[in-house]
Order: C-alpha cells, then structure tokens, then sequence
C-alpha cells in the first residue's frame, strides 16, 4: 500500500495532484500508510469552480434523496469502523479503539443529519397589513469551504460534512496534511453516492497553497475552521475582507475543578480520562485541574496512582491506553512546555519522560505538574500534550475565578456531591459547555457544540444548531 497515489476529488473525478507526500505513522516511522496527492492552487480553485456548479443541481435535490446519501454513507462507515479505524489510528497516533470509536461516531453524524433533511420545517405568520401572509424558510448558504484539524480526522470532518450536504450545499474539503488517509477514505465514500459532479471536492495539500486559496476565495459562501487559535484569526480576517460566513472552533485551556466533597474516585476517573485520553490531544482536554486545599493531598497521589496504570505504546497494540504523539513537531513542542513549567516552578511529580516502544515512534509518558498557579504559561497557553497541571485553591469562589480567568472558554467541569455548587458553576462558568462529575472531554452529537471568547467564533456546530451556518433565511410577503 505504500507504493500507492491517492488522489483528490475534483469535480466528481480522481485527479492527480500537483506533487504527492508520504503518509507517515507516528507510531511506526517505517509504516508508510500511502503517497497523498497534494493540490497546488489552480486545482484548488478548479474545486471552487466546480463546487459553484454542483451546488445549483444538488440544492435542488429532493429531500429523500438527501436522506437516504447521508444514511448510506453513515450506514458504510458503521460497517468498517474496524477497518477504517485501525487506519486512522494508524496515521494519526490515538489507540485502536478511539480510532474505531471515532469512526462508529462520525457514521451516527450523518444518521442524525439524514434525519434532520427530513425535519427541514418553514414558518408563517400574519403580516401586520391586512391581507398580506408571510412565510419563513431556511435555503443552503452556498458552497462551503471544510477545513479541518488532525487530532479527529474523521469526526471533525464528518461533523462539518454532513450538515453541509444535508441542507443543499457544496463542499470543498481540505483536511489537516499530516492526516489524509481517514479524509480521502471518507471522501471515497462519499464518491460513491451519486451526488451531482462538483458537490464533493477534496483538496488534499498545506495550508499555504490550498488553505490560503480557500480563505481569501470569493467563490465561498461559508468557511469553517477547526484548528489553532493563530491560525483562525487569519482566516477570521481574510474571510472578513469577503464578507464570507466564518465559522471557527480553535484551543483552549479547560479546566476541571475538584472541591472537597467531591466522589474522590470519580474524580480521579474525570481528571486522567479527560487530560490524557487521546494522548491529550484533544481542544477538551482538561489541563488544568483545579483542586481545593481539603481535597488536594489525597487527589494528587491517587491520580499519581491512577497514571502508573497507564499503559503508552503502540496505537494497535491490546492493552494500550495511550497511543503515539502526532508527529515529531508536537513532540517537540510538548517537551518545551514541559522544560518551561520546570522552569517556572512547577513541580513534576509524574511521567514526561520520552519512551522508547518496540517501533520507531513517538511516544510520551503522560505528565503531572503540582505546585502551579494560573500565571504559569504551561497554565496560559495550550500545549495540546499529555500534560496537566495541578492549581490549589481555598475555596469554591477561588476556584471558580481561576477557572474563569483564562482567554479561552470551551468547556468547563467540577466534581462535587452539592447540589449548590454544581448549580452555581454551571450557570457562571465561563465556558460554551459545562460538565458535572464528568471528564471535560466528550460530548454528544445531537447538541450544540462550542465556546467563548478565543475558544470560538461564529455560530454553534452540531445538533440543530448547524443550520444556522449552513443556511440562510429567506422571509417572504404574499398578498393573494
């Protein structure tokens, strides 16, 4: 499979790129997983144009043509969540089975929107002049520009994917490039589907070629983004100069809070579950644990206790809890934030040590800072590592400040037994979602998803809150 060419998808055809790259595992630098075509900038554009097209004929689809796409690509992609989640751990590092867990997941994405073409209603209403009737609808925006992260190659896809097709739109598709393989897999799928020529692009290749064509296009109607928080501001202004619909999920910094009453074992469970599943990879990752002074001592060394039984190595490996880190830059990275709480008067109390596995990969001993406060960079910035760092507080109203006093606001947790304080977090937490007495990290599909301040920009994502990026409005007057 190494010696193979994967092609883009332009215009209902496979097309061959402008160069091709090599798929390499973080887990296994000798698995070579294929050669990926990398689209330059006219055939990013072709896929513009092409989607311009496509659009006009599938917008006018009917609704149980929409319905039935959606429910066959979400029926394939239950079907060989083995298969393709073996392949996606493969490329992207996380264990064999949250990468079969992700793929499982993302076919209940386009179930859920193959429903809602089905729930498409409109609105009527008097108009205040007498004998004028009005009607509301909702129509597709246009053509859609998809770009997505490498953490959930799948999910973020097919998340962003399935609203767009199931309220009329076209797509152009560009995923994350150290992770094409789950992309180009899904988007073979989605190939074989009979949607009109142009409907579907994927434009595999780096930002600075295709990327930089999609934000700063006039032929996109809408553009959403998942990624870095330096990264969406870029194309928050480009898009901006079109006044093209943006719509960015970026980092952040969560935090779960532990007070005194809290379940000690739960929270254990909540605080290692949520900072190192995914290799703690993941924008809900909760790196920062907020504790109080009565609760700290016993928490700390029983999540010490918790982590010795952690098992890091080969993604496809039974046994495994935590799998490979995405690539040799994010190593890089994550042992600088370590080298820089050090140096900033964090005390490491467990693991952040590089390991060396039976495959040339790489591989990190999950981290446990205590004696950090909120000032600290590694408390600051998102390292996206499986790294967390321990703040004590005095009390509920000193923990939830320190939870709150951040640039982010994605998600937020506690661990508590009181009904009162579980209460008054949820209502003044600073966050898009909120957890009680469970991990930060983990959310449904049906509902909205999202966050605050530099966390997120534009409209929800997920559950029925989707249509309100993926469409547009139209109100209609009528006198008979």
């Amino acid at each position: 499979m190494s010696d193979s060419i994967f092609s883009n998808y332009i215009n209902g055809e496979w097309v061959a790129g402008a160069s091709s790259i090599a798929n390499i595992s973080p887990a296994d630098k000798s698995d070579i997983i294929g050669q990926y075509a990398q689209a330059d900038k006219a055939q990013t554009q072709a896929a513009i144009e092409a989607a311009n097209k496509g659009q006009l004929e599938w917008q006018e689809s009917g609704l149980e043509q929409r319905y039935s796409v959606l429910m066959a690509i979400g029926d394939e992609l239950i079907a060989r969540k083995d298969e393709l989640g073996e392949l996606l751990a493969r490329e992207e590092g996380k264990t064999l089975a949250e990468g079969v867990g992700e793929t499982y997941r993302s076919g209940q994405f386009f179930h859920y929107y193959a429903a809602e073409v089905l729930r498409q209603m409109g609105e009527t209403a008097d108009s205040v002049r007498p004998g004028v009737e009005i009607e509301t609808r909702r129509e597709p925006v246009g053509v859609v520009g998809i770009i997505t992260p490498w953490n959930f190659p799948t999910a973020t896809g097919a998340w962003k994917i399935a609203p767009a097709l199931a309220f009329g739109n076209a797509i152009v598709f560009k995923p994350a490039n150290q992770v094409p393989a789950s992309a180009w897999a899904l988007t073979e799928i989605i190939s074989r589907q009979g949607l009109p020529a142009g409907t579907f692009n994927l434009v595999m290749g780096p930002g600075a070629e295709v990327g930089d064509v999609l934000i700063h296009s006039k032929k996109i109607n809408a553009l959403t983004f998942t990624g870095s928080l330096e990264t969406g501001r870029k194309v928050a202004a480009a898009t901006a100069v079109n006044l093209v619909k943006c719509q960015l999920e970026m980092g952040s910094k969560n935090a779960l809070v532990v007070l005194d009453d809290a379940d000690l074992e739960n929270a254990v469970e909540c605080a290692v579950g949520g900072a190192y599943g995914g290799t703690g990879q993941k924008c809900t990752a909760s790196s920062r644990l907020i504790v109080t002074e009565g609760i700290h001592d016993r928490f700390v060394e029983a999540v010490i206790e918790r982590m010795k039984k952690l098992v890091v190595g080969h993604p496809l490996k039974e046994g495994v809890h935590i799998g490979a880190v995405a690539d040799g830059r994010q190593m890089e990275q994550n042992l600088s934030y370590l080298e820089l709480a050090k140096k900033e008067g964090g005390k490491l109390v467990y693991g952040g040590e590089v390991l060396t596995e039976e495959t040339d990969g790489y591989y990190m001993q999950p981290a446990l800072f205590t004696e950090t406060n909120n000032d600290m960079t590694i408390n600051r910035e998102e390292a996206f590592a499986p790294i967390a760092c321990v703040i004590k507080v005095k009390d509920f109203e000193e923990a939830l400040e320190t939870l709150n006093d951040t640039n982010f606001g994605l998600t937020g947790g506690i661990c508590t037994q009181s009904l009162k304080y579980a209460t008054d977090f949820k209502r003044r937490a600073k966050t898009g979602c909120v957890m009680i007495n469970l991990p930060t990290a983990g959310t449904d599909y049906h509902v909205p998803f999202g966050g605050r301040k530099d966390s997120s920009f534009g409209s929800r994502e997920q559950g029925t809150y989707a249509k309100e990026f993926y469409t547009v409005v139209k109100t209609t007057y009528i006198r008979a």
